[in-house]
């Protein structure tokens, strides 16, 4: 370990990160942080992962997964052969070249910024702050953080960013549960403060991700990141919206979008849904939006597309309480409802901000009974917002569970699921993301929502 105070050249440290010599830590193992290990371990790197879940760092060193598309044994192994050390105990940042963070960024019950885990690891990293270091802030946040709140929270040490220490910020990319594209294959955006930092952090990156995408500040490559999910909140909300509207007018909009993405230029597809989920569409563009006021400006646009996204929720109960009503007379009140998906999105373990969550209480509230189904979650984990709903379990899916409930939520589209046995055993089946159709399954029973 190198002491406090020795000093290497910018030229030495490149070095260290190109023949991989040097070692990374990366604080938050999540659906962010762990793939970023896997990546580093794979190139070679000695890493130090750290988390303040005990319970996740006792899984990693016993080997067990509990992100369940990254497989264990590349931890575990790393763990034996002394390339991987995960630990709770920060004093590890002072063996560290270079810290990654990887904490997560929520909103505050006001909708605004919670900066709380960056300033908790911030100074964490104060304590055990020496020069030479590379931190890099990953976490989705407005154009400033860096420099507004990392930046003098490390400086307190009397280390000065650029000279004694290096601050960058490259966004993450993670797209959990996709093959096609590892957090080694996904062009790495990267911007520092000032030029030392900016070809430090090239250096790490380019070591073990295929392409860097170099840009002119630490507010740019901020920027870069906000930018990619309010173009995803945005056109989410448009064909959310064109959704309710082409159901009172008899058109299927997912068959709209099919026919529409065969142009080849000018059209990407994008699909409705019964809600945002993950930890960045729902919550990402609040952060601009919240920052925007600071120069006296209203992003309307960006406000709308989220006011359009969280209704959805409501207007999914709104149709499954006028099908109930036209099919048996009856409202939500002592319907048994089950839903099918706990996670955001299809084919992962992710709940974080699952639309599926808010359903639930929606349905509960009105005197319905729901049950879940979900093959990736088999017992709803504790969440901050929903804690009425922690420990429920997943049952099993047959005949004789969807036979017992008057609907069954389609609200996410795992393909394990046997759609068509599944269409062909229920009363009504409210599908949200068109998995009925897509798998071939027909009826007069399905209504898409």
């Amino acid at each position: 370990m190198r002491q406090r105070n020795e000093r290497l050249s910018v030229e030495a440290l490149v070095t260290r990160y190109h023949e991989r010599t040097a070692v990374v830590a990366v604080v938050g193992l999540g659906y962010v942080g762990l793939p970023l290990v896997r990546a580093l371990i794979l190139a070679g790197f000695r890493v130090i992962g750290l988390d303040v879940d005990p319970r996740k760092i006792e899984a990693l060193k016993c080997g067990e997964a509990y992100i369940k598309h990254l497989p264990a044994a590349i931890f575990s192994d790393a763990t034996k052969k002394g390339r991987f050390t995960p630990t709770t105990d920060f004093k590890f940042l002072s063996e560290a070249d270079a810290i990654l963070i990887c904490v997560p960024t929520p909103l505050t019950s006001h909708r605004e910024p919670d900066l709380s885990f960056v300033e908790d690891t911030a100074r964490s990293i104060l304590a055990n702050l020496r020069v030479g270091q590379l931190i890099v802030l990953e976490s989705t946040s407005y154009p400033g953080t860096s420099r507004d709140v990392i930046k003098p929270i490390l400086q307190a040490s009397k280390l000065v960013s650029g000279k004694d220490f290096f601050i960058a910020y490259s966004p993450e990319r993670e797209d959990p549960g996709n093959i096609k594209f590892s957090t080694s294959e996904i062009p790495k955006v990267i911007g520092g403060d000032g030029e030392d930092a900016l070809k430090l952090a090239d250096a790490l990156y380019s070591a073990f991700v295929r392409q860097t995408v170099p840009v002119s500040s630490l507010e740019t490559a901020e920027a870069v990141k906000i930018t990619e999910n309010i173009f995803r909140s945005v056109n989410i909300a448009l064909v959310n919206e064109l959704k309710v509207l082409y159901s009172e007018m008899g058109i299927d909009v997912w068959e709209v979008i099919e026919a529409a993405k065969t142009k080849p230029f000018g059209f990407m597809a994008f699909y409705p849904g019964p809600g945002l989920g993950g930890h960045c569409i729902p919550i990402d563009p609040f952060y601009l939006t919240w920052k925007a006021r600071e120069y006296g400006l209203a992003t309307r646009f960006i406000e709308l597309a989220g006011e359009i996204n969280t209704t959805m929720p409501r207007y999914v109960i709104s149709r499954i309480v006028d099908e109930l009503n036209a099919r048996t007379g009856r409202g939500l009140k002592g319907a048994k409802i089950l839903v099918i998906g706990l996670a955001y999105k299809k084919n992962v373990d992710d709940t974080r901000e699952s639309p599926s969550f808010k359903l639930i209480e929606l349905l509960e509230d009105q005197g319905a009974s729901c049950e879940v189904h979900d093959p990736f979650v088999p017992i709803i984990p504790n969440t901050r917002e929903h804690p009425d709903l922690t420990g429920r379990k997943s049952v099993p899916l047959n005949r004789e569970t969807i036979s017992r409930h008057d609907v069954v939520l389609i609200t996410t589209d795992h393909d394990s699921v046997d759609y068509q046995m599944l269409a062909s055993s229920a009363k009504l089946v409210i599908d949200t993301r068109n998995a009925c159709v897509r798998a071939g399954a027909v009826g007069a029973n399905i209504v898409k929502a």
